[in-house]
């Protein structure tokens, strides 16, 4: 059961309690009585989760990052805010989309629930938009026959592990954002699941090529060779679509990382 049917539970038994104390049970108690403590414990409490469930639902939800698929943009233990509204309003728990705003772009941080389990929240970067020929051969990146720019930026020092990664800047649209690719590591993608679309994918020594299909992107993590993405596990339906990561708000192991990204 995850945190927001939880949370939405919580609301229809608290807003039932509300009701029955506003519009009935306040009326039948004699001035000055206390209250009861179904009122104290349960309806008091409404208010405050009708609040919280609205921001969680439609404007922001924090998230923590699990894993290190997307250093050296997020590091393992980020705490982030996630805009719930920018990709279209969503019905909370049934995450289905009733007001469309904007699209995905390329370059974008996005948070969604994972295919191949959807109780799962996954967190990584659009690289191919409905329609759009990726591919990620030999370890570059083109879409539609155009070769994604990307430059030499030093390396990446792994605090945990102290060893260096070759980084990179890469250009997304008007993104540019940092990546990391293993100079040694094999280009081919390994444990490819058998996931919806798979047809359109071509697997090759060298990598892969995907026509990705409407109503769906491709995504990547930003290191590269320790990520687990549409490469291995397929594309990302819109309606799996949580919201577009934009925000660090604390880290245990580092509190200077306060502050937006790309």
């Amino acid at each position: 059961m995850n945190f927001a049917l939880i949370l939405f539970l919580l609301l229809i038994a608290s807003g039932a309690l509300w009701s029955v104390d506003r519009f009935h049970a306040r009326k039948l108690r004699p001035a000055g009585t206390p209250d009861p403590w179904w009122v104290e414990y349960g309806a008091s409490f409404f208010p405050v989760i009708l609040i919280v469930f609205g921001l969680r639902s439609f404007v922001v939800e924090p998230f923590k990052i699990p894993s290190g698929s997307m250093i050296p943009t997020l590091l393992v233990g980020d705490f982030i805010l996630v805009n719930k509204w920018t990709y279209g309003i969503r019905l909370p728990v049934i995450n289905r989309k009733i007001v469309a705003v904007n699209d995905p772009q390329r370059g974008d941080v996005m948070v969604f629930r994972y295919p191949a389990d959807p109780s799962m929240d996954y967190i990584k970067r659009v690289v191919g938009l409905p329609g759009d020929r990726v591919e990620y051969i030999d370890k570059r990146l083109t879409i539609n026959g155009e070769a994604v720019p990307i430059r030499e930026d030093g390396s990446y020092l792994h605090p945990d592990r102290l060893y260096y990664s070759p980084k990179y800047v890469e250009r997304l649209g008007e993104v540019e954002h940092s990546v990391l690719i293993e100079r040694d590591a094999p280009a081919y993608v390994p444990q490819v699941l058998n996931f919806p679309g798979r047809e359109h994918c071509t697997y090759v020594h060298a990598g892969v090529r995907c026509t990705v299909p409407a109503g769906h992107y491709f995504v990547l993590g930003d290191n590269r060779d320790a990520s687990s993405d549409s490469r291995v596990w397929g594309f990302v339906p819109d309606q799996n679509i949580v919201g577009r990561a934009f925000f660090i708000w604390f880290n245990f192991g580092d509190m200077k990382r306060i502050g937006g990204f790309d």
